[in-house]
């Protein structure tokens, strides 16, 4: 199986959705959002800049964003309605590196420094 490894932007990302998620939606959802988020760094790891990828070359060379929308008929139990999340990722030689998991209201260029958001 591909890699991945998380920036630590990408580590507090999810810990605020998932945190978020709990308390507006209970724990039941927060697991549902955890279970979303883990079959979408497990499908961009497997497509990396396939099909679903989105190119983001105003964010860089090999950037890509990933909604995670795509995942969502990959969770088994109950699944998110509406997932409003896209995951933005770098592709390299040895895997992806997760940047941010950002809402997709969100502008991205705003929330993406070139440098640090790769940092793990």
């Amino acid at each position: 199986m591909a890699r991945y490894r998380l920036s630590h932007a990408a580590v507090a990302d999810i810990d605020a959705i998932l945190e978020w998620s709990g308390a507006h939606f209970g724990e039941s959802a927060r697991r549902r959002y955890a279970a979303l988020i883990a079959a979408g760094l497990r499908d961009i790891a497997r497509v990396r800049d396939g099909l679903g990828a989105k190119p983001r070359p105003e964010l860089g060379e090999l950037v890509y964003s990933w909604h995670l929308r795509l995942s969502r008929e990959k969770v088994l139990g109950d699944l998110v309605h509406a997932p409003r999340h896209f995951v933005v990722y770098r592709v390299e030689t040895s895997g992806v590196i997760i940047g941010r998991i950002l809402h997709d209201s969100m502008d991205l260029e705003r929330h993406i420094d070139s440098e640090s958001a790769w940092q793990s």
